[in-house]
């Protein structure tokens, strides 16, 4: 992603905690955030969580009190990536799941995926999402469609819908 966005942090592997990503986000201002990790939505709060460097959980309510607590202390966070399987499931507890529960919370948009994704091209979605973000002065839904269609257009076997289908923008798509 630094090719793609240049001015970007990473937290790779074990850097990826809970107390790491807190203090990040409570020093530096990031427009988008992106999440690429494993995630799970379950019935209760506590079985609902995206896992972390060290093979910890960041359950929803703290993913919940980290973008409440960038929202309200400096500009909210424009865009929420979670790139990881199911992060749009949710049930009649929070809608959309963890995307929903991040857009609730104050980031005023998420990308999330509704069902288990390949990660390979979820990198080339991503990258081409980020590139019509940034070059094309897209807004997010049309930089979306644009990556989508262009793994359509590449043909294959990933121009099937099971690949490039299951991404979607909640919130703001502007």
């Amino acid at each position: 992603m630094t090719q793609t966005i240049p001015e970007s942090k990473q937290l790779l592997d074990e850097e990826f905690t809970r107390d790491r990503l807190q203090q990040e986000l409570g020093t530096t201002v990031y427009p988008i955030i992106h999440i690429a990790t494993h995630g799970e939505f379950g019935t209760e709060p506590e079985d609902t969580f995206l896992v972390t460097g060290e093979n910890d959980q960041l359950t929803i309510d703290e993913l919940d009190r980290v973008i409440r607590s960038v929202a309200s202390t400096t500009e909210p966070v424009e865009l929420l990536s979670l790139t990881a399987c199911r992060t749009a499931t949710g049930d009649d507890r929070a809608a959309l799941g963890l995307a929903g529960v991040a857009v609730q919370a104050g980031a005023r948009s998420a990308l999330a995926s509704l069902w288990f994704i390949n990660d390979q091209i979820t990198a080339q979605i991503a990258a081409q999402f980020y590139q019509g973000l940034r070059q094309s002065n897209l807004n997010k839904a049309q930089a979306l469609r644009a990556a989508q269609i262009a793994l359509l257009e590449a043909g294959g076997q990933y121009a099937r819908p099971a690949y490039w289908a299951p991404y979607l923008v909640i919130g703001n798509w502007f």
